[in-house]
C-alpha cells in the first residue's frame, strides 16, 4: 500500500483568463513538486477548486495530475461530496483513472448526524477498493466526524486515515492514540498554523496550503519532525507562522492563487464566487512573498 505521510501538497488547480483549468501550468506545478521534495499531490480538495469544477473538469483534472506524476509523486484524489452517491461515482473514477488514494471530505450542508456520516463512509468504502482518507473540516462543512465515529471507520480495511483540520490538540491527541491502536491508520494535519503541533504529537503528515508557495520548506519540516530533529523543525516552522496567516486572511484558495500567480507560476485567475484578493492585503503579501525569497 502507498505510503502517505510528511508534506503532501492540496495543489491548487491553474486556470486561464477565460476560466477554462490550465492544464500546461499544472504539469509544471507537479514538476515543482516533485522537486522540490513534496511527498505527495492532493488534486481538487479544496485547495483546488473542487466546488468550482463541473464532474468533467472534476475527473480531467485528476485524470492530468496522475499522468504528470508519471509514477514519481503520489496522487491523492478529492473524490468527496454532500452526495454519497456522487462520492462513490467520484471515486470509482479516480480509481480507473490510476489514483493513489482517495480524500474525502465530510458531507457538507445537509448536516448528517454521526450515524449518517458512518454510512457514507462506509457505503463508499464498501463500492471502491482504494485507500481512503477521511476529511474534517467543521469550518466549511457543518458538520463534524468526531473521534468516536472515526474509530469505528478505522476498522474498515480501505479507510486508512484522516485529515483533521479541527484546532484542538485534544482531538489531535485522541486521533493519534488511535492511530496506534489500528494497523495503517494515518492521522494528517489539515491547518497550515497548527500542524507543527499536530505533528509533534504524532501525526504523520500535514495536507498543507503553504506547500504550494514553499513547498520545500514545508517538505524540510515534516521530514526533520519524523527524524526527531523537533527544535531544527521548530525554527523552520516559527520563521512561516505570519505567513500561514496570510493564507487565510480570505477564503482559500483566493490568497494561495495571488501569490502563485505573483510568482509567475500560474494565472491570476479563480472562478466565481469567488473573487480576486482585496488589495488591502496585496502590500503585505508581497512583503511576505519577497522576505521568503519566492518573487
Amino acid at each position: 500500500m502507498q505510503v502517505f505521510n510528511g508534506s503532501l501538497v492540496a495543489i491548487v488547480t491553474p486556470m486561464m483568463d477565460s476560466g477554462e483549468v490550465d492544464y500546461d501550468s499544472l504539469k509544471a506545478l507537479v514538476d515543482w513538486h516533485y522537486e522540490s521534495g513534496t511527498n505527495g499531490v492532493v488534486s481538487v480538495g479544496t485547495t483546488g477548486e473542487s466546488s468550482t469544477l463541473n464532474i468533467k473538469e472534476h475527473i480531467d483534472v485528476i485524470e492530468k495530475t496522475v499522468k504528470y506524476s508519471q509514477g514519481r509523486i503520489p496522487v491523492i484524489a478529492g473524490t468527496g461530496g454532500n452526495s454519497t452517491q456522487e462520492a462513490i461515482d467520484l471515486t470509482i473514477e479516480s480509481k480507473k483513472l490510476g489514483a493513489d488514494g482517495a480524500l474525502l471530505v465530510t458531507p457538507y450542508y445537509n448536516k448528517p448526524t454521526q450515524e449518517g456520516l458512518l454510512r457514507h463512509y462506509e457505503a463508499v468504502a464498501n463500492s471502491v477498493d482504494i485507500p481512503q482518507i477521511l476529511y474534517n473540516v467543521p469550518s466549511r462543512t457543518a458538520c463534524d466526524l468526531l473521534p468516536a465515529t472515526t474509530r469505528i471507520l478505522s476498522e474498515h480495511h480501505n479507510i486508512v486515515g484522516i485529515k483533521e483540520a479541527v484546532d484542538d490538540i485534544d482531538r489531535i491527541k485522541d486521533l493519534v492514540r488511535l492511530s496506534k491502536k489500528v494497523e495503517n491508520f494515518i492521522v494528517l494535519s489539515g491547518d497550515d498554523p497548527t500542524f507543527f503541533q499536530s505533528m509533534i504529537h504524532g501525526s504523520q503528515g500535514v495536507i498543507s496550503v503553504a506547500a504550494n508557495i514553499v513547498p520545500e520548506r514545508i517538505s524540510l519540516i515534516c521530514n526533520n519532525i519524523l527524524n526527531n530533529n523537533i527544535d531544527e523543525a521548530e525554527i523552520l516552522n516559527d520563521n512561516l507562522l505570519s505567513f500561514y496567516n496570510l493564507l487565510f486572511v480570505e477564503s482559500n484558495p483566493i490568497p494561495v492563487k495571488w501569490m502563485l500567480a505573483k510568482m509567475g507560476k500560474i494565472n491570476n485567475a479563480i472562478r466565481l464566487p469567488l473573487t480576486q484578493l482585496n488589495e488591502t492585503y496585496h502590500k503585505d503579501i508581497l512583503s511576505k512573498l519577497k522576505e521568503l525569497g519566492t518573487i
